[in-house]
């Protein structure tokens, strides 16, 4: 038997259906299941859709981790549903201020050689404990819950080589953002990065998973990083050492494609606005003015990351008129820097502790002045993303965001001191795992009535694919746009998307405020789009609400891998501009004719033509057979439903 990568093994192991084979069909068994509350709602809703009695995966947690804030009920009304949800189809949940899904489930319930599910795209996080994790929208998680299993297409394996030891002020952030440098926003679809290589022993657990996190940034499946001695010290930390599994690539395993990186080359980076993948050398935009620093949040909220900037910060105050926040990543965090002494250190400079929420990360507090640089350890700086729709948010790591904390502009934190950080004192666990509930015995679940206020309103199912389209162009946008222009971050966006019909009025409303109304009133429309249409988050809201406007065609020249998978799921087709420059052709009111549609899917035909005024525009089928019989269905759900 030939030498195996470590991804191909916990892959093997999981198949139910298919071949190991890039590009191909597979259903795999799952081990562990997450989601948190704003994709949740959807997902639960959809579940009980299904009409089964309990969930069929051994581990499956809920996490209320974004929608916190309660302005209003909505928030809290989603809340007691997906408690009571819980309670009755055997979940855990993990109340609000307990943490950030991905920390909790890296602290509490991750394990070697697992294969995870998230109904939340930075599920890849897992991946760091030598699992392999990956996002998937709201649909294929309640069918994965239900015991149907994860659909995916078999990813290629991007065998990630680190030699060398980091340089001092030099962290992992920095080395995520070197291979978006290398690959930017598009270049990891399809594959899988697999971490190897000496310079992977002084790498920590939360180090890797801060690469695992962002590493969808570049569209990637997920990161897989081996088990090894960082994660068995890890997991006796968090009280679970018989969750330790060795486990490593084969020596003289084969990768689909190989990178290699010295990381005693690499220096301080920063993203630029607005995408992850505007990477530059710190030196390029040092002495920015800043009006903001935030830290932690989604990535970069661990104990070192917050210990490494209050390092910096002891004995000095945050520059004048900056303001500076940090977000712990789960309660156990924040306990173990309130004992360690960061937590005064940080106060003391003038920075706010915020409660262990998403938070400013995806819009819901601390947005920063229109078209005035924010400086952030984040994961995503796409426009508007942090609350301001002119925002100029800029990515970075810990170190870089301390000694900018200092001197109120982007600083090369090489200049600065760097001091000890404090010992990391014993973390205590309990202060989380108290308050998850665990699953109730099954025959109690029966009694358990469901909380449902008015805000939850379950999405319809489409009807069939129509035999002829005839549409008028809603929209048409460039390349890269991501799920949040379609449903969009913040307080007032998100706590809507536990109902459809409310959540699509926020669709396309930065860049096009007229797009609901219009296609609304039309019954209908097309959406035109770019490459890469559909990055970012996994929430299928972005497909459903186009779906409740009516859209049943979306037409790009190419699509993010969880957003295409989620209109196809929901009874959306994508279609693939075969020359992407016709994108150029198309524009609103434009009538697009697409006859013989649905006959084409079924005759498995490569192609169709869409016929416009301004001429033929040849659009490509890019479905496999699974994805045509979903497809044909109107939607997972009906295709299910009908078997």
């Amino acid at each position: 038997m030939s030498p195996e990568n470590l991804t191909r093994k916990i892959l093997h192991e999981h198949l139910r259906q298919g071949r190991l084979e890039p590009g191909t069909d597979i259903t795999l068994d799952v081990d562990q299941v997450l989601l948190e509350d704003a994709t949740a709602t959807m997902a639960a809703m959809q579940f009980e859709q299904l009409g089964v009695d309990e969930i069929a995966v051994p581990v499956a947690v809920v996490y209320v981790d974004h929608n916190v804030l309660q302005i209003d009920d909505k928030n809290m009304q989603d809340h007691h549903y997906l408690r009571t949800f819980c309670a009755r189809y055997g979940l855990r949940y993990s109340p609000p201020g307990n943490g950030l899904s991905h920390y909790i489930h890296l602290e509490r319930f991750g394990r070697p050689g697992h294969l995870l599910v998230g109904a939340d795209s930075h599920s890849t996080m897992a991946g760091a404990l030598g699992m392999f994790a990956t996002g998937a929208g709201g649909l294929d998680v309640a069918v994965t819950l239900a015991g149907f299993g994860a659909e995916l297409t078999c990813p290629r394996v991007v065998g990630v080589e680190l030699t060398g030891s980091l340089p001092p002020a030099v962290e992992a952030k920095d080395v995520v953002l070197e291979i978006l440098r290398r690959r930017g926003v598009r270049g990891g679809r399809g594959a899988v990065f697999e971490f190897h290589g000496e310079g992977l022993a002084e790498l920590t657990v939360t180090g890797r998973a801060t690469i695992a996190n962002m590493i969808v940034e570049t569209g990637a499946t997920a990161a897989v990083f081996p088990s090894d001695e960082q994660t068995r010290s890890w997991l006796e930390a968090q009280h679970r050492p018989d969750d330790f599994r060795p486990l490593q690539a084969d020596p003289g395993a084969t990768y689909d494609e190989r990178e290699l990186i010295e990381l005693s080359t690499l220096e301080p980076l920063v993203a630029i606005p607005h995408s992850p993948g505007n990477v530059v050398p710190v030196t390029e935009v040092e002495g920015t003015e800043l009006v903001q620093v935030c830290v932690g949040s989604s990535v970069n909220s661990s104990y070192e990351d917050l210990a490494t900037v209050a390092a910096s910060l002891r004995g000095h105050s945050v520059a004048p008129g900056l303001q500076v926040t940090v977000t712990p990543g789960s309660r156990q965090i924040l306990d173990t820097v309130v004992r360690a002494g960061v937590y005064q250190d940080l106060l003391a400079a003038g920075a706010r502790v915020l409660e262990p929420i998403c938070g400013p990360c995806i819009g819901i507090g601390q947005a920063p002045v229109k078209g005035e640089p924010s400086l952030r350890t984040f994961n995503r700086n796409f426009p508007g993303r942090s609350g301001t729709a002119e925002d100029q948010v800029y990515l970075c790591s810990p170190s870089t965001a301390a000694a900018s904390a200092v001197t109120g502009r982007i600083t090369d934190p090489r200049r600065m001191r760097l001091p000890d950080r404090r010992p990391h004192v014993p973390s205590d666990p309990s202060v989380v795992d108290m308050h998850i509930t665990a699953p109730l015995p099954a025959d109690e679940r029966d009694g358990v009535v469901i909380e449902r206020g008015d805000n939850l309103v379950p999405p319809h199912r489409p009807g069939r694919p129509p035999e002829d389209v005839r549409a008028k162009v809603g929209i048409v946008v460039g390349d890269d746009i991501s799920t949040g222009d379609m449903a969009p971050d913040g307080v007032i966006g998100m706590a809507v998307w536990s109902n459809i019909a409310l959540c699509a009025g926020f669709m396309f409303r930065r860049i096009d405020p007229e797009f609901h109304d219009r296609v609304h009133g039309w019954g209908g429309g097309l959406i035109i789009g770019g490459h890469n249409y559909g990055q970012g988050s996994s929430r299928e809201h972005a497909a459903l609400s186009p779906l409740h406007l009516g859209v049943r065609v979306v037409v790009a020249a190419s699509f993010a891998r969880i957003h295409r998978r989620n209109l196809i799921a929901v009874g959306i087709l994508p279609l693939v501009l075969e020359h992407p420059s016709d994108r150029d052709r198309a524009r609103v009111g434009q009538e697009w004719a697409i006859p013989g549609l649905a006959e084409a899917l079924r005759q498995e035909r490569e192609s169709v033509t869409a016929e416009t005024d301004e001429g033929a525009v040849s659009l490509r089928i890019d479905l496999s057979p699974r994805e045509r019989e979903i497809a044909l269905a109107g939607g997972l759900l009906n295709l299910l439903a009908a078997r």
